[in-house]
């Protein structure tokens, strides 16, 4: 920065200190947060339409429909250049690094981050990328409100309100949404609904919806009014959807991480794009409503018109016959994920928001259409309603998210005639996926690492804590050769402290421990200063922590049921230092201090 500019922010940051308090300057900031993550969702979504109109407007109209298997091999390979050659840095997917950046980096997040999903999401779905853009918006707003925050120097706990703020601007823009985009922000974010966060919460959806009225104006994603309503007879048939949404919801995680982690063995960036990008252009080619976010096809399952969806099917399918839509309907449901998964793993940029969305709603219509045609039960239910409610059902399974879910869908639809069977279908699918994956598809990986950030108070203030932070290494280190006397003038003479770690002295391998009382009887008796040595005295510690293995959790653990006041630390094998428990619970109060401030 240059010293101009660094001497009037200097300025700056003294005359706010004086004028302007600390709760004052957070709502300043959270507005401002809300209006960038709504100029982001801004240009995602319209450069993404302008991709699309460009390719699918022109090009597959008058030339041929083949395009749909070149064009998202095309996109995947310029995402690959353009990360490498441009922006420098891999792109992470949206949400997952955000919750990691708040979980292991304090909530900072790298200025590439900030404009790293604006270059290359909008080419991963505008050239027919199966994903949304809903998590590349959470991440951009994120990455700019970490960076605004560390300028005007935000502690910890301001930086994740600031970032949640973020999360519920990009989504209360997207999707005209602002209580829903609260709820997500508290729900996926685990942060804490008190007065302080709010307030925060609230300006900051305000501002963004406001900034997506003056750039969209009126015009909303998902444009529906309900028209058939609740009947207390229809219970029964939602529950049966939350049951078919619980289980896609599972079928969805299961596949996804699956087919993660065959790309995680393919080494080379280069033969995942080929691989990737090849699978899902054939894919999208047999499959063309597979192409891109899929809200058109969303859009007309509400309006009653399937046949729209499926008019371009390869095989020229009699759409005349029910149960061949269902039929086609259903294999969208199962293809979907896939073409998802291809996409991410090819190196593609964005969100499975959408494709929760696009799933879900075909899995309620489906659902809809073999209740009214099964010819088990007398009355009807509304196919419409149930396309509407399956978005819900997938999203509380898969996102884990059931508040966000049907306040979604109750704000899209413009009222709350489906808030019970939103709350019934959205339960169901919760607790069923719930019980066989404890993690969403957001956190799967932070959970399975004990990284992740919850509303548990105790295991967010561990998560947060930083293990390097409350390693001590001024311990003088023995060797098993050493006679007692060595260890008496080169240890115990020169070291304030009364524990003593014993390593290999070749490797610097933790071979074990001696205490100052296990050689209190002996140490003055200079008779036996050369008849003991520190390997006939040395012991195994009560535990060691690895820092390859052990999280703040698991230290906990060693020390309650060691009952060890200190332990050595080991990092590949070697020791590095102990960690001491009155350190530890001084740094806990010390962190759980900030995390509640």
């Amino acid at each position: 920065m240059p010293d101009k500019k660094r001497s009037f922010f200097k300025h700056l940051l003294i005359w706010r200190a004086k004028y302007i308090s600390q709760r004052q300057f957070i709502y300043i900031l959270s507005i401002l947060v809300g209006f960038t993550s709504g100029v982001g969702a801004v240009i995602l979504k319209n450069l993404t339409h302008f991709y699309q109109h460009l390719l699918e407007g022109n090009l597959v109209q008058y030339y041929h429909q083949a395009f749909y298997f070149v064009f998202p091999i095309i996109g995947l390979a310029l995402v690959y250049l353009v990360s490498t050659y441009i922006i420098r840095h891999k792109v992470s997917h949206g949400i997952p690094s955000t919750l990691f950046a708040i979980a292991k980096h304090k909530g900072i997040m790298r200025k590439y981050q900030m404009f790293g999903s604006i270059l290359t999401a909008p080419l991963t779905v505008g050239f027919g990328g199966s994903v949304g853009l809903e998590g590349p918006t959470v991440a951009t707003g994120s990455a700019i409100s970490s960076n605004i925050s560390r300028m005007f120097h935000m502690n910890q706990a301001n930086r994740n309100l600031l970032i949640g703020c973020a999360a519920a601007g990009a989504l209360s823009s997207i999707f005209k949404a602002p209580i829903a985009a609260i709820v997500f922000a508290i729900e996926v974010f685990s942060l804490d609904l008190t007065i302080a966060s709010m307030l925060p919460l609230l300006l900051a959806s305000l501002s963004a919806i406001l900034t997506s009225y003056f750039f969209f104006g009126s015009d909303v994603l998902l444009p529906f009014k309900i028209e058939d309503s609740f009947e207390i007879g229809d219970v029964p048939f939602f529950m049966i959807l939350g049951l078919f949404s619980g289980l896609t919801s599972i079928y969805f995680t299961e596949t996804y991480e699956r087919i993660q982690k065959v790309f995680d063995k393919i080494g080379s960036p280069v033969k995942r794009l080929l691989f990737g990008g090849i699978a899902l252009g054939v894919l999208v080619y047999l499959v063309p409503p597979l192409y891109g976010e899929g809200f058109d096809v969303i859009n007309n399952l509400l309006k009653g018109h399937p046949e729209e969806v499926l008019k371009n099917n390869i095989f020229s399918l009699d759409l005349t016959n029910i149960w061949i839509i269902i039929m086609l309907l259903a294999g969208l449901v199962i293809f979907k994920i896939i073409a998802s998964a291809l996409t991410f793993g090819a190196g593609g940029v964005g969100g499975i928001f959408a494709p929760t969305l696009f799933m879900g709603s075909i899995m309620g219509n489906c659902t809809a259409k073999i209740i009214n045609n099964i010819g088990l039960f007398s009355t009807k239910v509304s196919e419409s309603n149930f396309t509407l409610v399956g978005m819900a059902g997938l999203m509380a399974g898969v996102l884990h998210a059931p508040l966000t879910a049907i306040f979604l869908i109750a704000e899209v639809t413009g009222g709350y005639e489906l808030f019970i069977p939103l709350m019934i279908t959205a339960t169901l699918s919760f607790a069923i996926t719930k019980f066989v994956h404890p993690h969403s598809v957001y956190n799967m990986e932070l959970g399975r690492k004990g990284d992740l950030i919850t509303h548990d108070k105790d295991h967010a203030v561990l998560t947060l804590m930083d293990m390097k932070k409350v390693l001590e290494d001024n311990f003088i280190k023995l060797y098993p050769e050493m006679s007692l006397g060595e260890m008496v003038h080169q240890a115990v003479v020169k070291s304030n402290r009364n524990i003593f770690p014993v390593v290999k002295k070749e490797t610097g391998a933790l071979l074990g421990i001696i205490l100052l009382d296990d050689i209190r009887p002996i140490m003055f008796n200079q008779e036996m200063y050369k008849e003991v040595f520190v390997r006939d005295i040395m012991h195994v510690p009560p535990d060691i922590i690895d820092t390859k293995k052990d999280k703040m959790t698991d230290i906990m653990r060693k020390f309650q049921d060691s009952g060890a006041w200190n332990l050595p630390v080991i990092e590949n094998g070697k020791y590095i230092g102990f960690v001491s428990k009155s350190k530890l619970l001084t740094a806990y109060r010390r962190e759980l201090i900030n995390i509640t401030k």
